[in-house]
């Protein structure tokens, strides 16, 4: 994708954007109330009578809600206030039955943190490709409740209708606000994915964005290049994909362009991305923090959390990816780019890790996972964390091929058997009839066919052209149907042509 904030059209504006990230905490019960947290049910099925707003019912904080939403601010450097505040905030939405939503304003849990973002050079490819660091900082990180949902429909009735489903009203969340740090959509991805990968590491979230479990509002101005005033900010709301993210940003990085260009002056607003037309509008005049007439919750009192509360969340935070990849890099040997991409979830890094160990070469592994287990598990369309492979079978696989009782081609060809039904690959690949060819006879029968058949390589290589040599065995393996021992294939056809 094109990232317009780089384009000539625009090179006289600097795109300045901060995000505002809405993360579904990892809870079986919503942030008040015992009802369920669930995805998929009947609209309007969990919930209670505290997420109605009946009459006479009272909020009781979830106390695990609280300890997700401290490891994720530690998880981004924040720093945890030991005493916050509830808030109410109001507004009137058909999804919002209180008529305020319970969340937190002038006392937020977590304040100050960053996340580090690695963006990659696009001109640079796989191994050779170069990376940029980037710190975003974070304003907060504050705790709220969800609200339901709102659904469109003009088929209802034969008109135009607005259905609403309270089955997401209540659930936990967290929303993450960053400072204005980011300059580009390429780096809002990048941002956005790093944050995805540190709340599933930690086990915060699943941060499905199909699920609207991961959510984000994008506030974007434009100012001349060099000038240190931001511009008139709007803001995108509820953008639940990489890929709308990314075209939004773009769209409005176009509309406001536009506007200036003409000598306008772009107007605070809240807009919609409609992703047929790629374009974005206006909903409503951008609301201030005024407009919600916020107040303490006189039904909550201050949340207090101990320093030593504190302190033993931190302690029970596993390795995250940046760590992770910074060990694999300097105890695995394994270049950044591999490291990077082993790490991209906990599931493939510690299925890689004991696989490394149980073999002894993590590199050879690196390069098996990489290439050959990540492409089956796709094909057979099944996450790394479900796969019936285990690290210990892979590492036998890999042995096997490396004492040449199987050939790399045969032991590719039987990963996508592993790791749908599992196995020992031993036995399969005997059961299968996948044993390396190393009968010298058959082998040099091979090796005296393809020669016979390509005189002209044959004499291209007595020529000097070396490089031939990988052409004939390519040959040779087909016509052993791929379990002739490569080594063996090279030695003989090396005797034969000199």
């Amino acid at each position: 994708m094109t990232d317009l904030a780089t384009t000539s059209s625009v090179s006289k504006y600097e795109v300045v954007i901060g995000l505002e990230t809405h993360v579904h905490l990892r809870t079986a019960s919503k942030l008040f109330s015992p009802a369920p947290v669930g995805y998929g049910e009947d609209p309007n099925h969990n919930v209670h009578p505290v997420c109605l707003a009946l009459p006479g019912v009272l909020p009781v904080i979830n106390r695990y809600a609280v300890e997700l939403a401290i490891r994720a601010s530690l998880a981004t450097h924040c720093t945890v206030h030991e005493r916050s505040i509830f808030a109410r905030k109001n507004y009137f939405y058909p999804d919002l039955p209180k008529g305020y939503q319970i969340s937190q304003f002038e006392e937020p849990l977590a304040t100050e943190g960053w996340v580090e973002i690695r963006i990659d050079d696009e001109s640079g490819d796989g191994e050779d490709k170069s990376t940029t660091d980037k710190r975003i900082r974070l304003t907060r990180v504050h705790m709220e409740e969800d609200a339901g949902k709102s659904i469109h429909d003009d088929g209802v009735a034969g008109s135009d209708a607005t259905l609403v489903n309270l089955n997401r009203c209540g659930v936990p969340l967290i929303e993450i606000v960053s400072e204005p740090d980011l300059r580009s959509a390429v780096e809002v991805s990048a941002y956005l994915r790093t944050l995805r990968s540190m709340l599933r590491y930690t086990e915060v979230s699943h941060a499905d964005m199909e699920l609207g479990q991961l959510r984000c509002d994008v506030n974007i101005s434009l100012r001349l290049r060099g000038e240190d005033q931001y511009g008139t900010r709007t803001e995108l709301k509820n953008l639940n994909s990489f890929r709308f993210i990314e075209e939004a940003i773009e769209a409005e990085v176009k509309r406001q362009t536009a506007i200036l260009e003409s000598g306008g002056e772009v107007v605070q607003a809240t807009l919609r991305y409609d992703p047929d037309r790629r374009e974005t509008f206006v909903m409503r005049l951008k609301e201030d923090s005024d407009d919600y007439r916020y107040f303490p919750d006189p039904d909550l009192i201050p949340l207090v959390v101990s320093a030593q509360e504190i302190e033993r969340i931190r302690t029970a935070i596993p390795e995250l990816a940046e760590q992770k990849c910074e060990r694999f890099r300097r105890g695995y040997g394994l270049s950044d780019h591999a490291a990077t991409q082993l790490t991209q979830t906990r599931a493939l890094a510690n299925f890689f890790e004991a696989a490394a160990i149980a073999h002894g070469q993590p590199k050879a592994v690196a390069n098996w996972v990489l290439r050959d287990v990540i492409q089956a598990a796709r094909e057979c369309e099944i996450e790394i964390d479900a796969i019936a492979l285990t690290p210990e079978s892979l590492a036998s696989l890999i042995r096997l091929v490396d004492e040449g009782k199987t050939t790399a081609n045969s032991a590719g060809a039987l990963l996508r058997e592993l790791v749908a039904n599992g196995g020992d690959p031993a036995t399969l690949v005997r059961e299968r009839g996948l044993e390396a060819v190393s009968d010298s006879g058959v082998i040099a029968e091979a090796v005296m066919a393809v020669l016979a058949e390509n005189p002209e390589n044959v004499e291209k290589f007595r020529e000097g052209d070396e490089k031939v040599i990988n052409f004939l065995m390519g040959q040779v393996m087909r016509k052993t149907q791929g379990k002739a021992n490569p080594a063996s294939v090279r030695e003989a056809l090396s005797r034969e042509l000199k």
